[in-house]
């Protein structure tokens, strides 16, 4: 664990700041659920919880899926990074923080196609994968994450089926929180 030298006190109703600094860098925003865990030793730990972190096993075997049956290369993201994925290097993309851009994009609410612009999405910083085919999961009104087709470079543009088989896994997957 890091120390950060910030010291903040607890005021009369329980409530402590967490400094827009952590917030900014852990990507923390207004309304963002965090969980609670201790330990023996006293300390409090805050960890963003990922409601799509609950389906992770889930959502692993419906990418695994989607790519042997129809050959697509998928991501799964919750708001911040990969939780799963096929057709792809695993330690490329596993756990790896999702692109800013991205994560604007994913915030908009929309379905994203690479033809929607002329410069290449990656879903992270740090690989030559990009996206063909990107659509938000909704939960309960809530944008809890993504589901994305990727390709190598030069790949193009997404055909209708690709599109309807990414959207149809994110409208699943946010139903299947939902129940």
């Amino acid at each position: 664990m890091k120390a950060t030298g910030i010291v903040r006190r607890i005021d009369d109703l329980g409530r402590v700041v967490i400094p827009k600094e952590i917030r900014r860098t852990m990507r923390i925003r207004e309304g963002d659920p965090l969980e609670i865990y201790t330990d023996h030793e006293g300390e409090v730990i805050f960890k963003k919880y990922s409601p799509i972190g609950e389906l992770t096993s889930f959502a692993a075997q419906y990418a695994e899926t989607l790519h042997k049956t129809c050959e697509l290369s998928v991501v799964i993201c919750d708001r911040d990074a990969v939780i799963a994925c096929a057709g792809l290097p695993k330690r490329d993309f596993a756990d790896k923080r999702i692109s800013y851009r991205a994560e604007e994009l994913v915030e908009k609410r929309a379905l994203y196609t690479a033809s929607d612009s002329a410069e290449p999405l990656r879903i992270t910083e740090s690989e030559d994968w990009q996206v063909r085919c990107m659509m938000p999961i909704i939960t309960e009104g809530d944008v809890i994450g993504c589901v994305a087709s990727l390709c190598s470079e030069g790949n193009g543009v997404p055909d209708e089926t690709e599109i309807k088989l990414v959207r149809t896994a994110a409208n699943f997957l946010g139903k299947q929180l939902e129940s």
